[in-house]
Parts: C-alpha cells; structure tokens; sequence
C-alpha cells in the first residue's frame, strides 16, 4: 500500500490529537551502566510509544534490553537520557501514581505460608483505602473470579503451579486497577496449554478500561494476540508494529526466523531500517486501534471474532454473568500509614505462627540459652568468706587465711563477671538471630510493595514492634531465671532492662544490616561476625590497653550491658570481688543507657535508609 504525504499527515494529526493524552511515549531513552571510560549502553535511543488498551509485547534475545526497558517505564531504573511520558506528563517531573501501575516481576510476589485470599487481602489493604470489609471482598472476588483463582481461594502458595502462581500474581497487581500494567517473563518455564491461558488472561486485562498492559516475553508462539511487537536487538528498537507487519518487516516466513534474522544485520542497522518505516508502521497501528470497551469501525472482523474466541477460551461462553464481565475501574485512594502499619503486623504473625522451624528455633533460643548460663552455678552464687580480724592469730595462719581469702574472692569475682557477660553474649546472639534474615529474606516482596505505595516508615514501624515482642520476652526469661537459680543480687528490674537494651541493640543493628545486604546468607554472616566481634573487645575477657579501649568501647554494646548490669550491685560485696578481678573500668548506669539507646537508634536509622533505597535484582 502505498501512502499519500498529504493524506497521512491528516491521519496523524487527527489521531493524535485524540489518542495522546493517553498513550504510554518513550523519547530517546538511553540506559548506561559502567564508568566513563567503559560506558555500556544497555538501552540505546529508545523511541515509542503505546496507545491506550495495547496489548504489546516487547520481545528480543537475552540480553537485548527487555528488563531494563521495563524498569525505566515502572521508574526502578532512571534512564541516563531521554524521558518516559505517562498521558501527557512527564515523569521525569511527576512520578507514576502507585495505584497507575502494575508490575508483575520475573520473581514470586507472594509469602509461601499464605494463602491466596489472605495474599489479596493483604496487597488489597496495603494499596487502596476507603473501602468497607464487604468492598474488599467483593473486589478481590471479582479479580480471582477473572484470573480463574476463586475456586481455590483457600490454598497456601506453597503448593501452587508455576500457572497459578502467575496467575496470583496478575491479580496482586491487579487490585488496584492500574491503568498501566507491566509484565516481565509472566509466561516463563510454564507449559504451553498455561502460557497461552496466561496470554490470554493479559490480552483480556487490557481490554478494561483502556489499560496498557506491556509484556515482556521471550516466547514468539503467540504474536498474533498482541497489538504491536516491539523488537529490541542490543539496546535498539528494530522493530515496533503490528504482528501483521512483523515478519515482511524481517523478510521472514515465521515468527520463528526473526531471533537467527537479527545475527545478520548490525543493531545500528536493524533501527535505522526500521527508522525509515516508522511513521508508516505507527499510523497503521493507530488505523487499527480500537477502543477496548467496543468494537471500532476500524476493527476487521476477523479481529473481533479473534478477540470473541480468546474471551470465550478466558472467561467462558458468552452467557457467562455480567459479574466477571464487570470493567475494573481506576481506584486513586491509596492506604494510609497506619492501616499499612496495622496490615504488615498482623501479616508478619501470621507468618511466623505458621513457620514451625521458625517457632522451635526461637523457643530452642529462648530456653536453652539461660540454661547454659545457670549450669555454672547451680548451687547459687558462692559466698565470700570475711577475713579474720582476730589478732591472736599468728603470722602464717593470718598469711594462709588471706591467700584463702584472694583465691575465693577471684573464683567468685570471675564467676560473676562471666555470668553477666554469658547472659550479655547469648542475648546478642539472640538479637542476631532476631533480626538478621528478617529484611533480607523477603526483600524482593518489599521493593515490589514499595513500588505499589508501601511506606518505608509504616514497613520499619512494623518490624520494631514485631520484633520488640522477642527482645522483651528473651531478656525478661534471661533475667529471671538465672536470677532465681544463681540468686544474683541487686536490682532485678535494672538488670532486666539492661540486657533488654543490649539485645534490642543488636536486634536494631542486625536489622540495619538485613536492609543493606543483598542477601540473607549474607546478612546471617555479618550479623554472626557482629556477635563475635563482642566477646573478646567487650572488656571483660580482655583488659585492651588503655588508648584502644576509649576507642572500641563506643561501638561494643556487650560492654555497656555488662557494666551496668555489674553496676547494680554496687553496695554489695560481689562488686568489690569483681572489681578486684578486672582491670576494666565500669562505667555509670545511666551512661550505660544512654550509649545503648544509642545503638538502638542508630540501628534504626540504618534501617530505614536501607529502606529507601532500591535493591532490585
């Protein structure tokens, strides 16, 4: 066919004008990653754009920039050049609204110990707010009746198929009813009968309400189902257009021969040609665009009775009730902080009751632990023997009674101290175990929480009071029981919440470290060598000389738990025998506290800046 210079001008003018305001554009994009002497272009002058109710697929071989593409659109990725703009706006200048998109990740989205109705409800209430019990679950109805989910509502993700699973995470995003949804491998490692009800499923979802659904795919079985293709070939567009169009475009006979195609041509090549084509490949997808909610003028008829059978094969015959017909509309409320707060709480118990390992290994913790501490002293802490005063006695008998006395005093001067340091060193052990793999270990469900509008502070306020339960219940049994079994004096309750303060101080750091860390293996060894580091610089064990001493001790939580817990019992006698076995100064209470809280905070603080930043894999 050949086009008229005048006639395609109108065209274009006209369907711009109508169809701008709502089309996904990509200008010039450009992604680099390297330093300057080794720029790698992973994304080179990207140009498109996507008209509102496509169904697009963006396919090339590994490597070619797929994800990477899809990450600048979602705004994980900050192109190094060009913009992206969202109906209209540029969102260099204005973010996507999290309710405005979905994204559907190559990685499960889901907790393995929940099932798919506490799954929705949970990314439900975490997303949009306003709603009442029975509109929550009405929507979440709605969408698992869509997707084909409703009748196993009740199973746990653990033992879902890999097409269930996409299918669970097609109705997460879908909560929301984002008017632009991104999907990356959603069809990967599934068998062809699912792939094709997982395509059609997406083909169906962007037909609601105009929405833009983008799917990456390295599977070319089903092209006839999109609206246009985009081909990338090293980081440049070879091609974007109709599926019609696609294989005259690489002068192929199949789908098939379009990856071997690309290895004859150079990538520069490839969109240079495709360059040259593009304003007649664009204007023919607009000619054949058409609204999702009806057929257009412009629509052939073998294209709605293509999309009439993918409706029947998705959702059934067309006497199926108006209810799984129903359009998804827009939903702009996002959820406020503390019902977030309140949602992630209530989830993260519910994952831990259901988690057995996890349960056995704290109670293991919680009660063993004290029991190694008390099997030094069973029998209660040794009394210390006053010195004669009789002076009567004679030189070698006052002489043996006072080597007598020395040897007692250090015996139970060194039993105490290495009790108190024993409960100390166990409860950040404890505080390791805690937190450690807390962060790390879900980190990938985070940043995609994150993306749909969870609240870094709401997230953190979460995990200190899920936490806190923890830290209290292990420092206030530590406490107790030694105390009832080795009978140590002083004050119970400052001891208890000085070695609550030391393991909320490494339950906060270890937390810290669980946020930066881009793995829980990794987090688990550093928060071990973070215990380790304790015992030997904590000054109890090892008298450091006195210059590195004032250096270490800021950063020793052991130590300050361990001095003031010694500290309260100044007025007794066990005080002065310690003091007469270690050559480390004690410092107040109150500074003991202060240093601590200290950790806590500052544990805290690296929390949330690990929080803020992204760590997509």
């Amino acid at each position: 066919m050949r086009w008229n210079g005048g006639l395609l001008l109108g065209c274009q003018t006209f369907l711009n004008g109508s169809m701008v305001g709502s089309m996904l554009e990509l200008k010039d994009i450009t992604f680099s990653v390297g330093e300057e002497s080794e720029v790698q272009n992973l994304l080179h002058q990207v140009s498109l754009y996507i008209l509102p109710g496509s169904f697009t697929a963006i396919v090339g071989p590994s490597g070619c920039g797929k994800t990477t593409l899809l990450k600048v659109i979602a705004g994980i990725s900050e192109p190094s050049q060009g913009k992206v703009c969202w109906q209209g706006r540029d969102l260099d200048e204005e973010d996507l609204e999290p309710s405005e998109i979905g994204y559907v990740p190559q990685f499960d989205i889901a907790y393995d110990l929940l099932n798919i109705q506490e799954s929705m409800e949970a990314a439900l209430r975490l997303r949009v707010g306003g709603l009442s019990v029975n509109q929550r679950h009405e929507r979440i109805n709605q969408i698992l009746r869509k997707v084909g989910l409703d009748a196993i509502a009740d199973r746990m993700v653990r033992v879902l198929s890999g097409g269930q699973k996409r299918r669970l995470a097609l109705s997460l995003e879908m909560v929301s009813y984002p008017s632009l949804l991104l999907c990356d491998e959603a069809t990967s490692g599934l068998d062809p009968k699912t792939e094709e009800e997982i395509v059609h499923l997406m083909h169906q979802l962007s037909r609601e309400e105009d929405r833009i659904v983008l799917s990456v795919t390295h599977s070319l079985r089903h092209l006839r189902l999109y609206d246009s293709i985009v081909v990338l070939h090293q980081g440049h567009v070879a091609y974007h257009g109709t599926s019609h169009s696609l294989l005259h475009h690489f002068s192929v006979d199949s789908a098939e021969e379009v990856f071997p195609k690309l290895a004859s041509r150079s990538p520069q090549e490839w969109h240079e040609a495709w360059i040259k084509r593009r304003e007649a490949c664009e204007l023919k997808q607009k000619l054949l665009h058409y609204p999702s909610s009806k057929p257009s003028p412009t629509r052939s008829i073998s294209e709605k009775q293509r999309s009439d059978d993918i409706e029947e094969k998705t959702h059934g015959p067309a006497s199926m009730t108006d209810a799984l017909r129903t359009p998804l509309k827009a939903d702009k409320i996002m959820a406020g902080k503390v019902s977030q707060f309140t949602v992630l709480l209530g989830r993260r118990w519910r994952i831990f009751f259901r988690d057995r390992a996890q349960i056995w290994l704290h109670l293991a913790l919680m009660f063993g632990f004290p029991c190694l501490v008390v099997i030094f002293a069973l029998q209660g802490l040794p009394q210390v023997r006053n010195l004669s005063l009789d002076g009567d006695v004679n030189v070698i008998k006052q002489l043996m009674e006072n080597i007598d006395f020395f040897r007692q005093a250090t015996k139970v001067g060194t039993l105490v101290s290495g009790l108190v340091m024993f409960q100390v060193i166990l409860l950040t052990l404890m505080g390791s175990n805690n937190s450690a793999r807390e962060v790390a270990s879900e980190r990938l469900i985070f940043e995609k929480e994150k993306l749909a509008g969870l609240s870094p502070a709401s997230y953190l306020a979460s995990k200190v009071c899920f936490l806190s339960v923890f830290v209290a219940a292990q420092s206030i049994w530590m406490s107790v029981f030694v105390n009832l079994v080795c009978r140590f004096p002083g004050n119970l309750g400052v001891q208890i919440a000085l070695l609550a303060m030391v393991n909320a101080a490494m339950t906060a750091v270890c937390l810290g470290i669980s946020s930066i860390m881009d793995s829980a293996e990794k987090a688990s060894l550093v928060s071990i060598y973070l215990v380790g580091f304790q015992l030997p610089l904590s000054g109890a064990l090892l008298a450091l000389p006195k210059g590195l001493g004032f250096l270490t001790k800021p950063f020793i939580a052991a130590y300050w738990s361990w001095s003031g817990v010694l500290q309260t019992m100044r007025d007794t006698r066990f005080y002065d025998v310690v003091r007469s076995v270690t050559q480390t100064d004690l410092s107040p209470i109150p500074l003991c506290v202060w240093v601590m809280g200290a950790h806590v905070l500052f544990g805290l603080f690296l929390a949330y800046i690990g929080f803020k930043q992204s760590q997509w894999k």
